[in-house]
């Protein structure tokens, strides 16, 4: 028979719905009204109201629809990562966190937010940020009910209910909820302070404590009293400042000079317990 003849016995192919230049969906999804021009897009579709999972890892038993999808988690077994960097050579186990690295090396932000126009390198990253301007805050801790606007924020904070620490220092393996802290630590062993002055070259271990050094070069002082106005430099200083709005500190020199503040009803003095 002819092409036509021909195309038209094919079970996956696309036909023009009557009247009109839109193809035909062929396979209708018993479930729901969706329909695939193929059969097999429709076999993998289905197993979403199924719930089947065919695919079966060998080393951990965890399953999955797609055959796809069990080969990528094999390589949590192997470790293997077959996508290599051109630039400096480093792996990785998926195509897309090679695309998301290339970016470092060409500087693309394509993710742009609507309300700011700042630019971002991961659509996760743009996301995130989005929730500054929204206020949303969609992840929520079960034990307190703190919301975040991350779900990497809220793991963190769970770490407090559980007390989990599952960062540990190779060199004297003490223990850390974050990993930040983990890197932070190290330094005390390696030496490496990374964080440099511009103005002095002073160098810091903790990005914190450069942001501090940096205002004695700027002046700038963003702590402020709430009771007499007073501005400091660091949170530390507010706090030892607020003090003598509070009396703890005139109550604690006392201590040191061997004073006796507190006085009973018959006429004893004693230390504050």
């Amino acid at each position: 028979g002819s092409d036509l003849t021909h195309q038209r016995e094919r079970p996956d192919s696309e036909e023009p719905k009557p009247g009109t230049s839109e193809p035909a969906r062929r396979h209708q999804c018993s479930h729901f009204r969706k329909g695939c021009n193929r059969l097999w897009n429709l076999k993998q579709h289905e197993k979403i109201h199924t719930r089947e999972k065919p695919y079966h890892c060998s080393q951990c038993g965890k399953s999955f629809k797609l055959l796809g999808t069990l080969k990528a988690h094999e390589k949590i077994h192997t470790g293997e990562k077959p996508y290599h960097c051109s630039q400096c050579g480093k792996s990785f186990k998926w195509p897309c966190h090679l695309k998301q690295h290339d970016r470092i090396h060409t500087g693309e932000k394509p993710y742009h937010c609507s309300q700011c126009g700042q630019c971002f390198k991961r659509s996760g990253e743009l996301k995130q940020h989005e929730r500054i301007h929204t206020g949303e805050k969609p992840y929520h801790c079960s034990q307190c009910g703190k919301c975040f606007s991350c779900s990497g924020e809220l793991k963190r904070h769970e770490r407090i209910h559980t007390g989990e620490k599952p960062y540990q220092c190779s060199q004297c393996a003490q223990c850390f909820s974050q990993k930040g802290s983990l890197t932070q630590h190290e330094r005390i062993h390696t030496g490496e302070k990374p964080y440099h002055c511009s103005q002095c070259g002073k160098s810091f271990k903790v990005l914190g404590n450069l942001k501090a050094h940096e205002r004695i070069h700027t002046w700038e002082k963003p702590y402020h009293c709430s009771q007499c106005g007073k501005c400091f430099r660091r949170s530390g200083e507010l706090k030892q400042h607020e003090r003598l709005h509070t009396g703890e500190k005139k109550q604690h020199e006392k201590i040191h000079r061997g004073e006796k503040p507190y006085h009973s009803s018959q006429g004893a003095t004693f230390l504050p317990i």
